[in-house]
Formats: structure tokens, sequence, C-alpha cells
């Protein structure tokens, strides 16, 4: 069953809240603090992230309640684009390079010993069950939470 599919058996209200998180990590160098350019360079978050943002009839924000591009528009990280290129590279390549402005990506750093220690980086918006519901997607990588009267659903 896809996310969309799942939602829709649920008979869940259209402005019921949805939160949808993405995590990857890799086995990084401590010692020379490099932790977070590695994990960006060994995991696909920033990709999964933009395919995110820019999945069509998708409506995401962050979890201050931004829409990402809205941000990367108020922060002047939109305006080198030529529109000659395709738009999803050119935002991988402007999160990238701008990591710690964005604030769209969340990191952790478990240490095993002075040297090498694994980085976990994940992306984490917010939407409804209605915008799932138009967009008619699926996300199978990404973690699906669903509010509801009983508590929490984690869709799998």
């Amino acid at each position: 069953m896809t996310t969309t599919e799942k939602i829709r058996s649920l008979n869940l209200p259209p402005d019921t809240k949805v939160n949808l998180v993405y995590s990857a990590g890799t086995d990084v160098f401590v010692h020379n603090e490099t932790e977070i350019e590695t994990a960006l360079e060994n995991t696909d978050v920033i990709a999964e992230l933009v395919e995110m943002i820019l999945y069509p009839g998708l409506s995401v924000e962050t979890t201050w309640g931004d829409d990402p591009i809205s941000c990367l528009r108020e922060s002047n990280l939109l305006e080198d684009y030529d529109r000659s290129g395709w738009f999803n590279d050119y935002l991988v390549q402007t999160i990238t390079d701008n990591f710690y402005d964005t604030e769209f990506i969340e990191y952790s750093i478990e240490k095993y010993d002075h040297k090498r220690g694994f980085c976990t980086l994940s992306a984490e918006f917010y939407t409804t069950a209605g915008d799932i519901l138009q967009a008619d997607g699926d996300f199978p990588n990404w973690k699906v939470t669903v509010e509801t009267k009983a508590g929490d659903l984690i869709l799998s």
C-alpha cells in the first residue's frame, strides 16, 4: 500500500497533521572535525529533502511552520539560479553549500573513540492528510507519522 492509500483508509479529516522524517547516517572520522561534511557526501538526505519540497501537489512546512522554498528565497539563496539547469540539482547544491544557514537538517554525532564515530542527518517536515491525498504520492523512504485521537500512528 502507498502512503496515500494508507491515509485514505484511515478516513482522517483533511487537516490532520502528518509528520515526515527522513534519516540516514554514515561512519565518520571525528578527530578532524569533518563529520558533517562526510555525512553530506555519503548520504542522500539532501536529495531526499529536495524531492520532498518539490513533490508535485504537496505542500510541506518546516518544524517552524515555514515553507522551505520561501525560506530559501528570503535568505537570497535562489538568486543565482540561471534557469538553464535542473532546479532540483541547483537546490541540492545550494542546501549543501549553505547547510548551516538553511537549518533544514538536524545532525547527531555518536563518538566511538577519539578518532571514529557515526553521523546521522535528519530532515523533518509537516503537512496534512489532505495534502498527501491531493498529491497522491508514496514516500517509502520517509517515516510518516499521523496524529490521531488515540495517539500518533506511524505508517510503515
